[in-house]
């Protein structure tokens, strides 16, 4: 029997034509397997996607046929996105996650010196956790809720939620366009010394949460939903964020939820958060907009949040580590 055979290397054009079988067995469990919201890109797109440098893919040869690959992203954010790690089949598969993710290293070793590499271990990923610690990737565990429309038991919490009282002075409503300055300051101040930013090392300066922010509420990450989007406002002035956008088809999502410390412990997530979905809920009921879930993450270790976010109606749907990777100067 002859010798097993690996090679690795960027996708290029002699390989992308023989790319198709290992690309498709990803698109064909990237739902089920991966936990992917919505379908990939096609081949075609992907293709397009790498050729035009918006990501890069690392290839796994075996016997000159790619059975594996690896792909990832250096400009979307100020740090390094390891986006999926997928191998046809499970054969030797420690050996071909082992040299992709050397190789990655190796490509991205000018990007690290400054840049975090962030990964969500996504789906079948999270049994890579202890290979890849050998490289020094370090992990925070994170859960997914979601609040499925038309849920009797989810919509009657929701209606039921007892929530605390504020005065006058507090109002909450939508988001405006002028508020965004200060939700660049509430966000900042909120994430900057959580577990969110080591592996986003945005949230620890004003500029980098300006991108997140920017990134919002310009719809790059998805459409953005200002009606839905809740403020929490003390004598006019904004005090508390819950952002909504839709990440795909009918799916929406609450991607930050931050309140300013003056105003922390009086309850006042529960208020946002507890309008926000309630628009949804009503939307989708009246034919407005509709959506099928709402979907949050947060820290496994968060009791309070995750607490919160069962008293309205959520329920945990699954949870995977985030690694890592700290950068290693020279």
């Amino acid at each position: 029997m002859a010798e097993t055979t690996y090679e690795v290397e960027l996708l290029n054009s002699n390989i992308a034509k023989f790319f198709t079988g290992v690309y498709n067995d990803f698109r064909a469990k990237a739902v089920s397997e991966y936990k992917f919201e919505l379908e990939p890109l096609s081949y075609e797109e992907f293709v397009d996607a790498v050729e035009k440098n918006y990501m890069q893919c690392i290839v796994l040869k075996e016997n000159d046929i790619p059975t594996a690959f690896l792909v990832y992203t250096t400009s979307i954010s100020e740090g390094v996105e390891l986006n999926i790690i997928h191998c046809l089949g499970t054969e030797d598969e420690v050996a071909k996650v082992k040299l992709l993710i050397e190789k990655f290293l190796e490509f991205t070793i000018n990007e690290r010196q400054s840049k975090v590499v962030s990964y969500p271990m996504i789906g079948h990923q999270s049994v890579f956790t202890a290979d890849i610690a050998k490289y020094g990737f370090k992990y925070v565990g994170l859960a997914v809720l979601r609040f499925f429309m038309g849920n009797a038991s989810s919509e009657r919490i929701l209606e039921n939620m007892k929530l605390s009282e504020k005065t006058d002075d507090y109002k909450i409503v939508g988001y405006d366009p002028s508020y965004k300055d200060d939700a660049i300051r509430v966000i900042h101040e909120a994430f900057k010394d959580t577990q969110d930013a080591l592996y986003d090392t945005r949230y620890k300066s004003v500029e980098g949460t300006t991108d997140i922010i920017n990134k919002i509420v310009e719809e790059v990450y998805g459409e953005f939903l200002p009606e839905v989007t809740s403020v929490l406002l003390y004598k006019d002035t904004p005090v508390g964020f819950a952002f909504a956008n839709v990440t795909g088809g009918k799916i929406a999502n609450i991607p930050l939820v931050g309140i300013d410390k003056a105003h922390r412990g009086k309850g006042f997530s529960g208020h946002l958060l507890n309008r926000s979905i309630k628009t949804i809920v009503d939307w989708t009921k009246l034919g407005k907009r509709v959506f099928s879930e709402v979907n949050v993450t947060t820290e496994t270790n968060n009791y309070k949040a995750l607490k919160m976010y069962r008293r309205i109606g959520f329920r945990e749907d699954f949870c995977y580590p985030q690694a890592y990777l700290v950068p290693k100067k020279k």
